[in-house]
């Protein structure tokens, strides 16, 4: 199984790293795992830990937070790492 590309060791880690908040629940980590297990572009994130905290939809965000999870999104989809079912 392959790791998410924002994880250490994938060439587009050290060039996110600095620009884009990656905790787990953020909207740069969302992103990342819609496409990852391939839910479509839909942007949200957690306050918290995911599905532990209150979610945050796409109407109450900042455009900062719409292009970190945009960012996300786009990462994983050029990296081409999918869940395979």
């Amino acid at each position: 199984m392959k790791e998410p590309v924002y994880e250490k060791g994938y060439p587009c880690y050290e060039a996110v790293n600095d620009i884009y908040d990656k905790r787990h629940g953020g909207p740069y980590d969302r992103g990342g795992a819609d496409s990852y297990y391939r839910r479509g572009y839909n942007p949200h994130y957690y306050v918290g830990a995911t599905h532990m905290s209150d979610r945050v939809e796409l109407s109450d965000m900042t455009p900062k937070q719409i292009a970190d999870y945009t960012a996300g999104y786009n990462a994983n989809e050029k990296e081409g790492h999918f869940k395979e079912y």
